[in-house]
């Protein structure tokens, strides 16, 4: 899997909200040979061994657990072995896929968090709701910490069935956002079938923290930034475009929308993204030490409403 250039951890539990997971997974990236998915179930109640290391067999495992988690154990790995089975016959190949059953150690939003660092995963996916069988893994309560402590590695919610790869990234020429396109022509580079709209609404533009060009330099270089940061409306539509064509996207790909509304952002980009049929949401945010509107009033709202639909989330 190390020779792969692009890692998804998955978040699952054997729910209905797992399968829209995969699901979604074989939607976007059916035919890609150079992505990788790692597959992580966690279940409360027992030690802390990770099933699968190499210093640990797992019938040791199972003679260590108490009568009460036993049983969620072996149906976690069945729900594991079931779901991994369903990416191999979307034809993803076997050094594709990996997965774990992993028993509680410091909680499961800090257990995925701790894994996806620990990985150097490039996302998280996870569901925003449902009930599993082994645990609750996807309760808003999980899916809402891992979003407020995890701001290093993007998180992708993953709401109800997603049937469309149609993209929407809301552009305002922030970093941050400019940051979210980066991520996103990463996971996608090289993907022809992949369509993106920028989407720019008039209330973003109130709202928007003024960014020098300088602030780019780090990540794109200063010659990159004084040919496409330094003209006017260069960082609202035509960076974020220059970036996904860097990456391989065929600009006929890549479209260009305007709200002149400008009553409220969050209202503006869910009717555009409603009405046109988009299975993906691509969101810029704030770190937790800076003004969090981004987050507080736009991803959020959205978070909490979005139906059917994938949302990332991307420092």
């Amino acid at each position: 899997m190390s020779v792969l250039d692009r890692k998804i951890l998955v978040a699952v539990d054997g729910s209905y909200c797992s399968r829209n997971e995969i699901q979604y997974l074989v939607e976007m990236f059916s035919g890609e040979q150079n992505i990788s998915f790692h597959l992580l179930c966690i279940v409360s109640g027992g030690t802390s061994t990770v099933v699968g290391s190499e210093w640990v067999d797992s019938t040791d495992v199972l003679s260590h657990l108490s009568a009460a988690v036993k049983p969620k154990y072996l149906l976690a790995q069945k729900h594991l072995d079931e779901e991994m089975n369903l990416l191999k016959r979307q034809g993803f190949s076997e050094n594709q896929i990996s997965g774990v059953v992993q028993l509680d150690r410091a909680g499961v939003a800090n257990d995925l968090i701790l894994e996806a660092r620990k990985g150097q995963y490039d996302a998280i996916i996870m569901g925003r709701r449902g009930l599993g069988k082994i645990h609750e893994l996807f309760m808003g309560s999980i899916t809402k910490a891992v979003l407020e402590k995890c701001y290093d590695i993007p998180v992708w919610v993953v709401d109800g069935k997603v049937e469309s790869r149609k993209i929407l990234v809301p552009v305002d020429g922030s970093f941050h956002v400019l940051r979210a396109v980066d991520h996103l022509s990463y996971m996608l580079k090289d993907m022809p079938q992949a369509e993106v709209t920028l989407f720019h609404s008039e209330a973003l533009l109130r709202r928007k923290k003024e960014h020098p060009v300088e602030d780019f330099y780090a990540q794109w270089g200063r010659k990159w930034c004084e040919e496409n940061l330094t003209k006017p409306d260069d960082a609202t539509f035509h960076a974020p475009e220059q970036v996904l064509v860097d990456s391989g996207f065929s600009r006929e790909k890549i479209k260009r929308a305007k709200s002149h509304i400008g009553i409220e952002p969050a209202r503006d980009i869910y009717s555009y993204l409603k009405k046109h049929n988009f299975g993906t949401i691509v969101m810029g945010r704030r770190g937790a030490d800076e003004a969090t509107w981004l987050l507080g009033s736009i991803s959020e709202r959205l978070l909490y409403t979005a139906e059917n639909l994938a949302i990332w989330m991307v420092h």
